[in-house]
């Protein structure tokens, strides 16, 4: 007999944009078990998860109690705020309660100096560990890394990200950026370098795991007009206005780039320039021996709607549990993580035992 595949009990901590997926990502896998629910807003305090997440009633209501969410005593909290709060994950982590985190704690200073300290500190009292699984870039990054295993010398990792991001209706996202601004202001290019240090934060985490030391880190960004007025309904791009960007961070040793990750992004292509944009999503290239080259592009179901694409981001945070849990305590990395994957069989038995003969 094959023995009963062991639970582990998860705590949601918030459901926003993120976190209402990944909490359906919880209730989908039969090993997990929902046991608590962090609630940001009062309005969701006492709310079933279910409803939270448009998934029936589960019994598991949310709650704006930390102190009766650790009470629960789980493996694992998901932790998906748009803003982190340094004193709850610390709370969390000095508890005992191991935590994967699609936030990068970018508001409290991202992981490194007194932010790191105070984390890898709680880890400690805890026993417990700490993975950041990212937000966008997330996923790719234990990919590329993985992929230099095939090589016997590397001399540069490269992503290239290209995306529409018309599919992701948030004024406020695109306006930070620039977008829709007749020229990009000091004032918008710092907020662009603050808003894309997720990027950079991915060159860090894959040059701590390829074992480089960076000297630096660059940060580029250009801009680029629409050539025609675009109403997206929920933003205008007047005519001459930014309606592109191509940005990016390298990591260099001594003056040479290492590792970098850049990213295409437009609301629209009719632009008053000769860019052009990739189909692919990401296109990946390790310059070393032998040189790898791979293309990769999703293909969201008809049923999705603009921000089921925040799906890319939950899904890694949640298919990580089991090796998060079995993970050494502190803050990890990469390497200590490895290559997460879906629980693709499990998800088919299951499937197969709900199905009506």
């Amino acid at each position: 007999m094959e023995e009963p595949v062991t639970k582990l009990r998860v705590v949601q901590w918030t459901t926003g944009k993120v976190g209402k997926l990944s909490l359906r990502g919880i209730l989908d896998d039969p090993r997990l078990e929902l046991v608590g629910v962090y609630a940001y807003s009062p309005e969701k305090n006492g709310v079933d998860a279910g409803s939270l997440c448009g998934r029936p009633d589960t019994g598991v209501v949310a709650t704006t109690d930390v102190d009766a969410l650790i009470a629960l005593d789980p493996d694992v909290v998901i932790y998906t705020p748009f803003m982190a709060d340094l004193d709850h994950a610390v709370r969390l982590l000095e508890s005992g309660l191991n935590v994967i985190s699609t936030n990068l704690f970018l508001n409290v200073g991202g992981i490194q100096g007194e932010t790191e300290k105070q984390l890898a500190a709680a880890c400690e009292r805890g026993n417990s560990s700490l993975y950041i699984s990212g937000v966008n870039p997330g996923w790719i990054n234990t990919m590329v890394t993985a992929m230099t295993a095939v090589c016997r010398d590397v001399e540069r990792v490269s992503i290239f990200e290209s995306a529409d991001v018309s599919v992701y209706e948030s004024a406020e996202t695109w306006q930070a950026l620039g977008f829709s601004l007749p020229e990009a202001t000091p004032e918008a290019v710092e907020m662009s370098k603050l808003w894309l240090s997720t990027f950079r934060d991915s060159v860090r985490r894959m040059a701590t795991a390829l074992g480089y030391r960076l000297d630096d880190m660059e940060f580029f960004i250009e801009h680029a007009t629409a050539s025609t007025d675009v109403d997206l309904g929920w933003l205008r791009i007047d005519k001459d206005t930014i309606a592109a960007i191509r940005a990016g961070w390298n990591g260099t040793i001594g003056g040479r780039t290492v590792v970098q990750s850049n990213v295409a992004w437009y609301l629209t292509k009719e632009l008053n320039t000769d860019w052009q944009f990739d189909d692919n999503h990401y296109h990946v290239i390790i310059k070393g021996e032998p040189e790898v080259q791979t293309r990769i592009r999703f293909v969201p179901p008809d049923t999705w709607g603009n921000h089921e694409w925040d799906t890319m981001t939950a899904m890694p945070a949640v298919n990580a549990a089991f090796d998060v849990v079995a993970a050494p305590a502190g803050i990890s990395t990469l390497k200590d993580i490895g290559l997460v994957c879906a629980p693709a069989g499990i998800w088919l038995d299951h499937s197969a035992e709900s199905t009506p003969m």
